[in-house]
């Protein structure tokens, strides 16, 4: 099985249909097909084959769509690496995975002893590809699972391992989480995100669907209005932080979104007061979802009387709860199709890492009677003070409801007498700080939340530390 074979056999009867549209360009299925041949005959020229690790290094783009087609049609492993990250992670990607072959655009790495990689299937940038020279190779295991992508975990608890994922895999999370998405070739999906780490279940799932995705990350939130008022878009795929630029955007009115089926609000939890915002701005519920790299897309909320709830299961995942706690929040495991297949570094197996088949996410969450499931925190992010639990998303959700706050992170310190105390970093809103104070935002706390769970202290800090994802790194 090739996922790329099978997203040509699936948008059969539409290759004249718009495919991927970038600023005033545009690629139709057999257009983007015809450029995917191109490019992939020339890295074959360079000597990609089957099984070889390709590292990506490209801004989000038709040619980033059209490159990784090209890899997967060779039957080679996608290893995507944003351009955005410093160049000490970049370093660590490409030693980790012990890359074969690195392609990147023009600018964004030293080119160095690299050649120019020449194709009339390239739409607008220049790229470039480098064979590394590895000492080790793969696992074993790695050539039996029919290997088709590796991306690093956003890397928030811990070292990232590399998430191995098969074309089957791919197959099966892109049709799973499809029951919750129902995408149609008359859908335009307006995109936002970073492909480097939004790829598997989204573009993949979009193209064999015969949708039309109309980039529109850069410029933002122009780029964005622009897709949603001249393209009639259908469908988003963004973050709280881009629902919150159009909710308060004064170019767009209540009726600007009429078109738009379902907003998907993933990456981060949706914070009410966007929530809010964007409901009482264009007249419609933000549809939250629940995105694991390691299991897929297994929750979509699209009930809008739930709100704070990632949804119920999707049909084809089951979820458990394990290890409650008196008030019913546990340890969330999750288990279903499209499961990853490995870790790359140090390997594991699909069946070393899964329990039965269960993947224990880090998350803690609760299930009500519905089975509607609210993510609370993760296991590793739980505060024991005196006996009792803090979250630290809970309280970092008050504090970043402060006026005078931009972002927050809510951390435990050992103590000799309560276990842990809640301690909380603090970034300021820009020209806030004569007007801050301390004690204020203690009040604020104390306000909203149980006295136990109120940070012990408040630590003013000009920005705190980022995953590559853009995720706080605790």
């Amino acid at each position: 099985m090739n996922v790329y074979e099978t997203i040509k056999l699936e948008t059969r009867g539409f290759e004249d249909k718009a495919a991927v549209v970038e600023g005033d360009g545009m690629l139709t299925y057999g257009q983007l097909f015809s450029s995917v041949g191109k490019i992939a005959e020339a890295l074959s020229e360079k000597g990609v084959a089957q099984y070889h690790r390709v590292g990506l290094l490209c801004g989000d783009s038709i040619d980033y769509i059209s490159a990784s087609l090209a890899i997967l049609s060779l039957s080679a492993v996608i290893v995507p690496i944003s351009p955005e990250q410093p160049a000490a992670e970049i370093g660590a990607t490409i030693d980790r995975i012990a890359l074969d072959f690195l392609v990147f655009e023009k600018g964004v790495y030293d080119s160095g002893d690299a050649a120019a990689l020449k194709s009339e299937g390239f739409y607008r940038k220049e790229f470039f590809i480098k064979k590394m020279h590895n000492v080790e190779g793969p696992c074993k295991e790695y050539y039996g699972i029919n290997p088709a992508f590796i991306r690093f975990s956003s890397g928030t608890t811990g070292t990232s391992k590399g998430v191995v994922l098969s074309h089957e895999t791919i197959i099966e999370r892109t049709d799973a989480a499809d029951k919750g998405l129902g995408l149609m070739h008359h859908d335009t999906v307006l995109w936002v995100l970073s492909m480097s780490y939004h790829f598997v279940v989204s573009i993949l799932l979009y193209l064999r669907r015969a949708a039309t995705i109309v980039l529109c990350a850069r410029p933002f939130p122009e780029a964005l209005i622009e897709g949603v008022i001249s393209h009639k878009g259908t469908f988003i795929y963004a973050s709280p932080f881009h629902y919150n630029l159009l909710a308060r955007s004064g170019l767009l009115s209540a009726e600007s979104l009429k078109d738009i089926r379902m907003a998907i609000s993933t990456a981060m939890k949706l914070p009410d007061e966007i929530a809010d915002a964007f409901s009482a701005r264009f007249g419609f519920e933000l549809t939250e979802a629940y995105g694991i790299i390691e299991v897929g897309l297994p929750f979509i909320r699209i009930s809008t009387d739930k709100r704070g709830s990632v949804g119920r299961a999707l049909p084809d995942y089951d979820v458990a709860l394990v290890n409650k706690d008196a008030d019913g929040t546990g340890e969330i495991h999750i288990k279903g199709k499209g499961m990853l297949d490995a870790y790359y570094s140090p390997w594991q197996s699909r069946e070393a890492i899964l329990k039965e088949g269960w993947f224990k996410t880090g998350d803690l969450g609760m299930i009500d009677d519905a089975g509607f499931l609210t993510i609370v925190g993760r296991d590793k992010d739980v505060i024991n003070f005196a006996g009792m639990k803090v979250f630290a998303y809970e309280v970092e959700s008050v504090i970043n409801q402060h006026p005078l706050v931009e972002e927050s992170m809510v951390f435990g310190v050992p103590h000799p007498q309560y276990g842990q105390l809640p301690i909380a970093k603090i970034v300021l809103k820009q020209g806030s700080g004569e007007d801050f104070d301390p004690d204020d935002l203690r009040r604020f706390c104390y306000q909203r939340l149980a006295q136990y769970k109120v940070p012990k202290d408040f630590e003013r800090v000009d920005h705190l530390p980022k995953t590559a994802s853009g995720k706080i790194r605790r």
